[in-house]
């Protein structure tokens, strides 16, 4: 059996009514940090939303919480069947500038599956360039991680330009199947990547739409923002679920 969602909406962006909500984190002071560039310009036109952010934000002491600048997270995350696969299908487009050319990492567009129960994150990061698929693991702030005899905390990139066309639409894909322990990643109907034998059951997968760097932070704090910005577009994004 099988269902289908399409996640958009994006004329409600800016309304506590609809699916979307400015995405961040609960600190453990209390307080929250949260994802907004304070000079985004946003719009929404055609059913496709559009950032432009110029780079101001940072953190001098939490990796994730430097690395994501503008996002939104859905209010509700789609859950995964037990014994079945989820697949999610959408459009970016990434325009950067003042970026290091050929630097992914300082400046792109992303669609992230992310997971609150387990730390999990399946992405795709778009940059003019090239893209990345990226699966992981991560420390979340205020998550509990299941503990594990192998390696807890893991994130694995990889950069590719296959099958993609440089600052223009593109289609992405990425299925997650429970009952197979795999994940599949595509690119304009393309498969990239295919990761087998996950080593934990991810249970379900809030929808993160971001402007993001992504830079170790140094001794001395951040790195991440020199005056780069970042535009991203993206299309709704369509859910497949069979049980």
């Amino acid at each position: 059996m099988g269902k289908e969602i399409v996640l958009g909406h994006f004329d409600t962006i800016l309304s506590e009514e609809g699916p979307w909500q400015i995405g961040g984190f609960p600190l453990q002071d209390g307080s929250f940090w949260t994802y907004r560039e304070p000079e985004a310009v946003v719009i929404v036109r055609n059913g496709m939303l559009y950032v432009r952010a110029p780079l101001s934000r940072k953190h001098d002491e939490v990796q994730i919480l430097d690395n994501a600048k503008h996002m939104y997270y859905s209010k509700e995350p789609i859950e995964v069947p037990e014994n079945g696969e989820v697949s999610f299908e959408f459009q970016i487009r990434a325009r950067t500038q003042g970026t290091v050319p050929g630097d992914l990492y300082d400046g792109y567009v992303s669609l992230n599956l992310l997971d609150f129960s387990t730390g999990a994150a399946l992405d795709f990061f778009a940059g003019n360039d090239q893209y990345a698929s990226v699966y992981g693991v991560l420390p979340f702030p205020n998550v509990q991680v299941p503990d594990t005899d192998k390696t807890k905390y893991f994130c694995i990139f990889k950069e590719d330009t296959a099958h993609f066309e440089e600052r223009a639409f593109n289609t992405y894909r990425i299925t997650y199947n429970r009952g197979d322990d795999e994940v599949i990643y595509s690119v304009n109907g393309n498969e990239v990547r295919r990761e087998t034998d996950v080593p934990l059951k991810f249970n379900q997968f809030t929808v993160g739409l971001g402007i993001m760097t992504e830079k170790d932070l140094t001794p001395e704090g951040s790195v991440s923002v020199h005056g780069q910005t970042v535009t991203g577009e993206w299309s709704p994004v369509k859910i497949t679920i069979q049980e």
